[in-house]
């Protein structure tokens, strides 16, 4: 069961999601506060995977809840959706740029587009978790989305994805930025130029005449050759890369053209393609020039962040075969890994091999106050953020929800070991 956070006193807001949150009830709940102080200890202590939060409503403080969020970025995952009372609110929010938000839209499109995103999110719900609860197996990773002609659509999708590599720890701050802005201008180039067949001279004058471009996409998009017209978005994320396929309707352009020719600093719009191309890696399109092809390097046995309690420690370098600590020695600080690989040795049997992904090392001494269960190896050039037991406590007073985040990433990785458990027995029951 998927959490969804409702910041609002708006009735109308209030009332669709309620409506909407009925026809999938068995994935998704609501709770619904008016209080700006109980919508942000609701996050910290339930890290609800969706947040709306109603910029329209004068007894919610929207930018306090999204700074709140910003403020330990490695603990909240984004998934905002933000309502507002008007369009010029709408572009003061877009404005920011905030990686967390995945939609912004009006009251009035709220409330006819949130039944879509909620069925786009039931779809999706893969992507919908709290950092180090996600699932996934071997690393490898692919899917699709078809988006429509709405510009609301394929800001969507692209948060979506990129908030998803971001906090699996597929990308850093950096390269969030990087590939949220080339597959913006790529999806918008597929949206404009191949399905509305919008040229480069129509969309100048357009502009230069004072011309609203959300207007000139709204009168294309209704137009009968163009309202079937559909954004196909395809990805295939892998243990060392991840590979993303943009293809429209459209009849394709020159983009050999388009990629050598020098970039104008003078011109109002038609840089997208080039700036794409700079900022991900083998952009490609196929000869027609419909479809554009890309990768990005994953990151790889690094954290992309460090919690926000465990900043003030110092991290710890290690070289290859350094004890980070013995079998049965009586030790119980807690460690966080930040770079590099990890061999776990019980009896001088390898059990298991760590990485950032498993966030932690020591967590099960840590808590039950008990002797190292196990020996753990640098593997190569390592670096640990070590926590003693007694500081780590202290900060968890001052910051009780970690401590509801560990118990409930230690629960879910229990909750696995028993689904596991079950499965080999009946397998080996099936056996006799």
């Amino acid at each position: 069961m998927k959490k969804i956070l409702t910041a609002s006193a708006n009735e109308e807001v209030v009332s669709t999601i309620k409506k909407t949150c009925k026809t999938y009830s068995s994935y998704f709940e609501c709770d619904i506060y008016s209080d700006t102080e109980q919508v942000i200890n609701y996050i910290d202590y339930e890290m609800p995977e969706i947040k709306v939060i109603d910029f329209s409503s004068a007894s919610i403080d929207g930018y306090r809840i999204l700074a709140a969020i910003n403020s330990d970025p490695w603990l909240h995952y984004g998934g905002i959706i933000a309502v507002c009372k008007n369009a010029e609110q709408v572009q003061a929010i877009e404005e920011r740029k905030d990686s967390n938000i995945l939609i912004v839209c009006t009251v009035k499109n709220f409330m006819h587009q949130f039944s879509r995103i909620l069925r786009i999110l039931w779809q999706n719900q893969q992507f919908l978790f709290s950092r180090g609860m996600q699932d996934i197996v071997g690393g490898q990773e692919s899917g699709s989305f078809v988006s429509g002609n709405d510009p609301m659509d394929i800001r969507f999708y692209s948060n979506f994805l990129v908030n998803y590599l971001y906090n699996t720890n597929r990308i850093n701050d950096e390269e969030r930025f990087n590939l949220q802005m080339a597959m913006m201008e790529l999806l918008t180039n597929a949206l404009e130029h191949g399905n509305l067949e919008i040229s480069y001279e129509e969309k100048t004058e357009w502009m230069m005449n004072g011309g609203d471009m959300i207007e000139l996409l709204a009168q294309k998009a209704a137009m009968s050759e163009f309202m079937d017209r559909k954004i196909y978005i395809e990805y295939q994320i892998g243990k060392l890369t991840s590979k993303f396929v943009i293809r429209d309707c459209g009849d394709g352009f020159d983009w050999r053209k388009i990629l050598n020719s020098k970039a104008d600093d003078t011109e109002l719009h038609g840089r997208g393609v080039g700036l794409s191309a700079s900022l991900v890696q083998n952009l490609t399109y196929n000869e027609k020039g419909n479809e554009v092809t890309f990768e990005i390097k994953n990151i790889v046995n690094k954290t992309n962040n460090v919690p926000g309690i465990m900043k003030p420690f110092e991290a710890v370098k290690y070289t290859d075969k350094q004890v980070v600590c013995l079998e049965h020695e009586e030790s119980n600080d807690l460690f966080f890994i930040v770079s590099g690989r990890f061999a776990v040795y019980s009896g001088r049997k390898l059990v298991s091999v760590l990485t950032p992904n498993d966030m932690f090392i020591g967590e099960m001494a840590f808590l039950l106050n008990d002797r190292r269960s196990a020996t753990v190896l640098a593997v190569g050039n390592c670096t640990l953020i070590k926590i003693p037991k007694a500081a780590f406590l202290s900060l968890i007073r001052r910051n009780p929800h970690y401590g509801i985040f560990l118990s409930k990433m230690l629960a879910q990785r229990l909750q696995k070991q028993t689904q596991k458990t079950i499965q080999l027995s009946k397998r080996l029951t099936d056996t006799e």
